[in-house]
Parts: structure tokens; sequence; C-alpha cells
């Protein structure tokens, strides 16, 4: 059974930083691309980034240059390194797994409240 645990999620005054983790259970994690998206209230779950097991990484335009998505393959974890937070960061933020065959699921999500 696959299990995904964040963790991290907090409040945080707009410019501060937070480190989100997702702990992987019950997948092969080094060759599972491993993501994190967001959903802001009323509004639908967005891409924030990905990495491969190989740690090639993707990030949305609005996150770039701020977020960094790592990955530790010993931990089966995967991490979201978040600065210069704003406001709009606002949100749940999902960890989700994605298999070589294209199985995938999320974790439960974590809050992350950024105020101005």
């Amino acid at each position: 059974q696959v299990q995904l645990v964040e963790s991290g999620g907090g409040l945080v005054q707009a410019g501060g930083s937070l480190r989100l983790s997702c702990a992987a259970s019950g997948i092969i994690f080094s060759i599972t691309v491993m993501g994190w998206y967001r959903q802001a209230p009323g509004e639908q779950r967005e891409f924030v980034a990905t990495i491969t097991g190989s740690s090639s990484t993707n990030y949305a335009d609005s996150v770039k240059g701020r977020f960094t998505i790592s990955r530790d393959n010993a931990k089966n974890t995967v991490y979201l390194q978040m600065s210069s937070l704003k406001p709009e960061d606002t949100g749940v933020y999902y960890c989700k797994y994605t298999t070589p065959l294209g199985l995938n699921g999320w974790g439960q999500g974590t809050q992350v409240t950024v105020s101005s």
C-alpha cells in the first residue's frame, strides 16, 4: 500500500520561508517521479514542481527562482524549499507520486498560509 505523508506547513509572513517534506512508502521511490501541487480556497489544484528519479526538475513559472524541489532517495523523501513567500502562495500543498507505469496517488496535504 502506497502512503505519502506531508509535513512542514504552517503560518509564515510574506517574504519568509518554509520547507515541506513528503515521506513515501510502498513504492520504488528512486524511479518514481515526485511532485508538489497546491490548491487555494475556491481554486483548482495546480502544478508547482516535479522531480524525476535522476533529479531533473520542472517548476511552474509562478514559483521559479523562489521554490526548490529536491529528493533524498535514501530516505524516500521529497522536499519543497519555499522562499520569498507571497500571500498568493497560500493553499494546501499536496505531494504526488507517479510510477514508470503511470500509477499515481496523492498525500493528504499540508496547509501553508502566508500573511501579508
